[in-house]
């Protein structure tokens, strides 16, 4: 089954312009390939996904090997902001950047409705 690219972009567009503080996002799969990104002007895609997989393959490690199950979400705090890795099924995994000011629980709230409309399109 063809993922479409085109509809992943659309709910990324209107997660970061809908919701407070967030700078951008990326659909990426586990080997470091953007699907769909809306990321800052400053920032290149691939390099961006590249790293949101490493991220997550270390994560996986750390999460074997403390005995902590398998890994929902990785989460790197910054001084100037948040960068936020959940997975999005088996073929993806969805990266959010938002800012210092961002209130963690309602992030966590809107990024849970994403994945929802995310999923139903990558599955």
């Amino acid at each position: 089954m063809a993922i479409n690219s085109e509809k992943l972009g659309h709910i990324l567009k209107d997660f970061v312009s809908a919701t407070n503080d967030v700078e951008g996002a990326a659909i990426v799969t586990p080997d470091g390939l953007p699907l769909a990104t809306t990321l800052p002007s400053n920032m290149d895609d691939e390099r961006v996904s590249a790293m949101s997989a490493a991220m997550l393959s270390l994560g996986e490690r750390i999460g074997k090997e403390l005995v902590r199950g398998a890994i929902d979400r990785i989460y790197v705090e910054g001084n100037q902001g948040l960068s936020i890795l959940t997975s999005c099924g088996e073929d993806a995994v969805f990266l959010v950047l938002a800012t210092q000011q961002a209130k963690q629980g309602l992030l966590m709230l809107e990024i849970k409705r994403a994945l929802g409309d995310l999923k139903s399109i990558l599955m």
